[in-house]
């Protein structure tokens, strides 16, 4: 075979494996837009969410992300929000600062929610950490992250919260 035509054949190789995929492709169909049903029309809203329990996405703790997710939107819609997350029972390590963290999981790693925290509240987000749970895992105010208060007890607090009209949610 020649120079010229040995060229050629690679030349011609190399191109069909460029466009191969394309002609093997199936077509996606297009997918029809999405239709909301129930507009909802954001006001201005208080909200606490109570952080009691453990709700994982992989590693991604569900009630951090539907905190982000709320300030988000109602940031995009400047539309006044106030949020409180109360952290207790089995969540409550989870606002504990690298030190305590370290300690208290066993962990090699300090507090791996700290900066989804830390954005949170820059975002106006207030966290709060149980005082029950603090003295049943002998936690002191020194073990939590900077910005966290301590309250007089979730259940006390979530009422209190209720009674100014706050709405709770349960992620």
């Amino acid at each position: 075979m020649s120079h010229w035509k040995r060229n050629a054949f690679l030349w011609s190789c190399c191109l069909a494996l460029v466009l191969a995929p394309a002609a093997f492709a199936q077509e996606t169909p297009a997918r029809p837009a999405l239709h909301i049903d129930v507009p909802v029309d954001v006001k201005p809203s208080r909200v606490v969410f109570n952080m009691d329990h453990l709700a994982f996405a992989g590693d991604q703790p569900i009630g951090l992300k539907h905190m982000q997710i709320l300030t988000q939107t109602y940031r995009e819609r400047q539309t006044p929000l106030e949020v409180v997350a109360i952290f207790h029972s089995a969540a409550g390590y989870m606002v504990l600062n690298d030190e305590a963290y370290k300690r208290v999981r066993k962990s090699d790693i300090g507090n791996p929610y700290k900066a989804q925290i830390r954005a949170l509240q820059e975002q106006g987000v207030q966290f709060e950490e149980c005082v029950v749970t603090m003295k049943v895992n002998g936690w002191t105010n020194a073990d939590l992250l900077p910005g966290v208060k301590v309250n007089a007890g979730a259940n006390l607090r979530l009422i209190q919260l209720s009674q100014q009209g706050y709405v709770v949610l349960h992620p």
